[in-house]
């Protein structure tokens, strides 16, 4: 992506993972398919939560009903939340970012 800014790349790629963990080009995925994605793309989040218990938490608090396939929406706010994660831990390190979330 030639003259595309970091951030605009990762937002690429984010859309790009989710859609590429899809085996039938489906707008959702499948648990399964979820955990793929997660377990290739975000190990470190796999490693505290690598139970049936833990994941069905981390689809609990993105808002996937029981049985319901995993949207972009549903995985945008478990980004936003480990980066909000992120920016706290950041925050606390004395970082010098002074920015502020809406």
């Amino acid at each position: 992506m030639p003259g595309y800014s970091d951030l605009e790349k990762a937002i690429d790629t984010l859309v790009s993972q989710f859609h590429a963990a899809s085996a039938d080009n489906s707008p959702t995925l499948k648990s399964e398919e979820f955990k793929g994605l997660l377990s290739s793309q975000m190990p470190n989040l796999v490693k505290g939560i690598n139970t049936e218990q833990g994941f069905g938490s981390i689809l609990q608090k993105m808002g996937v009903g029981d049985g319901e396939g995993i949207s972009f929406k549903h995985f945008w706010s478990l980004i936003e939340s480990v980066a909000s994660s992120q920016h706290g831990i950041l925050s606390k390190a004395g970082s010098s970012c002074s920015c502020m979330l809406l």
